[in-house]
């Protein structure tokens, strides 16, 4: 049997979206049994301070925290980890420099697929309010020459309620809506697709329900790691 390295998921921000990506990587896997399934340390901290408040509103840094996770994963032996929260990852250089060990950036791997698909000139991004301060989308698509295309104040506002009414397991009908009403908007403003730049937005939104193609991030990390770790050699 062909020994695969231990993926590191550094989680918890929030723990359905943790889960939520797990599975998505369980099902990205080509395995029909259990041995031939990916070896993964989960660490899921859900006390990592907020990051939009740490970003937004000069809040308490997560950078300990998400330090103290790297650092576990990697006395686990992790080979590499990804982050389950796309706002933190405008921390993560910040851990790089004190954790050496690799990881997967989900922005990353998303500007690049959307930068291969042809029929994308711009998109559309349902983000906190964390990821769209720091930039962290609008500066990769912008480096693959595409043109991100945002909310209106009380759009973000729609979508960021309905990211903390996922995380407190309270989401209702009326803001699943509300959130396509936004993603509609975007498409008004030239949006050829929709990123679902927070992994809160997919478990609020579905493709069927998205008014242009729905891009999980999720996915294409999920994607990414099964091709690493199938690609791994020490």
């Amino acid at each position: 049997m062909i020994e695969r390295p231990l993926v590191g998921i550094l989680g918890g921000m929030g723990p359905a979206a943790t889960v939520d990506f797990y599975s998505k990587l369980i099902a990205a896997t080509p395995a029909s049994t259990d041995e031939e399934h990916l070896k993964v340390m989960i660490w899921a901290d859900p006390s990592v301070p907020d990051r939009t408040k740490a970003i937004v509103r000069g809040g308490e840094d997560p950078t300990p925290k998400l330090v103290n996770g790297a650092q576990r994963l990697k006395d686990a032996g992790a080979a590499f980890y990804v982050v389950t929260c796309n706002g933190a990852h405008a921390f993560l250089p910040r851990v790089r420099q004190q954790v050496d060990l690799e990881y997967l950036s989900i922005v990353e791997v998303t500007a690049e697929h959307l930068a291969a698909l042809p029929y994308v000139s711009s998109a559309g991004l349902l983000a906190t309010d964390a990821t769209l301060t720091a930039g962290l989308y609008q500066e990769s698509l912008a480096a693959s020459n595409l043109t991100p295309v945002l909310p209106d104040a009380a759009g973000q506002h729609a979508v960021m309620e309905a990211i903390y009414a996922v995380k407190a397991g309270s989401l209702t009908a009326e803001q699943e809506r509300a959130l396509v009403e936004v993603a509609e908007s975007l498409v008004g403003q030239g949006a050829d697709v929709i990123v679902a730049a927070c992994t809160e937005i997919p478990l609020a939104l579905s493709a069927e329900d998205s008014p242009r193609p729905l891009i999980d991030p999720s996915i294409l990390l999920a994607n990414q790691v099964v091709q690493k770790a199938s690609a791994w050699n020490k």
